[in-house]
């Protein structure tokens, strides 16, 4: 196997210059880069990466950890994420925390290491009190999507109280007062906060919350089918349905079929999250746009910043959802 001293002596120049081309340094003309490349390609050398992070202090990584990796919601920010990182030259090692604290856990302990120069974390289960002390360590790292108020200039995050309250707001500006609610799950802030913009916008209205109009979905399509039926089958009468995320809003409407309900001239709904299917399916779901790509592209930008000290946008933490109107929400008479 060939080493970095053979490809010094072949190219004719210092271990020093060698080490600068691999590390893509900018102090290498372009005649001496050539040189080592061919030198390398010559003797078929190939770095390894390991022994370069150790001597650099850099790996040019850097750990994604995810809830999942399935579904139409992860992939956006993935690639956005994975876009910004690969033109600047950096690699990517993602790993998923399924919503449970001792697997978020184990995944982060995991990144770190892998020598990742940094961390992007879309955490659900973990206390704010471990990230609270992780931030002590030597991993930098920004998480998305949940604000620990000790940690709010790494915390990038969209405003979901606002966007809960839109497309309440909407639906009841359409004449709709009968309006049932799938929330994802009470544990997670976000469905939390979502829920409490619901129940703003209905305040506003004169309206209260029918708990009876309610159900705890889980933000999977099939808990937005078992929800639908759930209030379906209840003794309360609703013509509009506000859906915490896409996924359950689909769900809730292959029900509704399933029950011969007509959309929109039965029954309205609309979603959260804007997902890729939603301007695809019949009717086209009225939803709130969550900028998810831009958010992992700025939690990107992040790193990109405060690790590898690169000149990027401007840093933004707080993101505001967008109502977005489609068919599958008519005025009520």
């Amino acid at each position: 196997m060939a080493t970095i001293y053979e490809v010094s002596k072949l190219a004719g120049v210092s271990l020093a210059t060698v080490s600068r081309v691999m590390n893509n340094n900018a102090n290498v003309t372009d005649v001496t880069r050539k040189k080592v490349m061919s030198a390398m390609a010559e003797l078929g050398y190939r770095p390894n990466s390991i022994a370069q992070s150790l001597a650099s202090n850099c790996s040019n990584s850097v750990g994604l950890l995810v809830s999942e990796l399935s579904g139409p919601f992860y992939g956006p920010m993935m690639g956005g994420i994975e876009t910004v990182f690969r033109a600047q030259g950096k690699h990517v090692i993602i790993a998923a925390g399924h919503s449970d604290q001792k697997q978020e856990e184990q995944a982060i302990e995991f990144l770190i290491s892998r020598n990742c120069d940094g961390l992007i974390l879309h955490v659900e289960a973990v206390t704010d009190e471990y990230l609270i002390e992780l931030s002590k360590g030597k991993t930098p790292f920004v998480v998305l999507n949940r604000y620990i108020n000790e940690l709010a200039d790494r915390c990038i995050i969209l405003d979901n109280v606002h966007g809960g309250y839109l497309a309440t707001k909407y639906v009841l500006e359409q004449g709709h007062k009968e309006l049932a609610y799938i929330s994802g799950p009470l544990w997670k802030k976000d469905a939390q906060d979502r829920l409490a913009g619901h129940k703003q916008a209905l305040r506003e209205h004169n309206l209260d919350f029918n708990e009876q109009l309610s159900y705890e979905g889980n933000f999977m399509e099939d808990s937005g089918a078992h929800g639908f039926t759930h209030l379906y089958r209840s003794a309360h009468n609703f013509t509009a349905l506000v859906c915490a995320n896409d996924e359950m809003a689909t769900g809730a409407m292959a029900s509704a079929r399933e029950h011969h309900i007509n959309m929109p001239s039965q029954l309205s709904i609309i979603g959260f999250d804007n997902v890729f299917f939603t301007r695809h399916i019949s009717p086209a779901l009225s939803t709130i746009n969550y900028p998810i790509d831009d958010m992992g592209k700025m939690a990107a930008n992040w790193i990109l910043s405060k690790v590898y000290k690169k000149t990027t946008p401007k840093l933004q933490t707080l993101f505001e959802p967008e109502l977005v109107i489609r068919q599958s929400i008519i005025r009520h008479q």
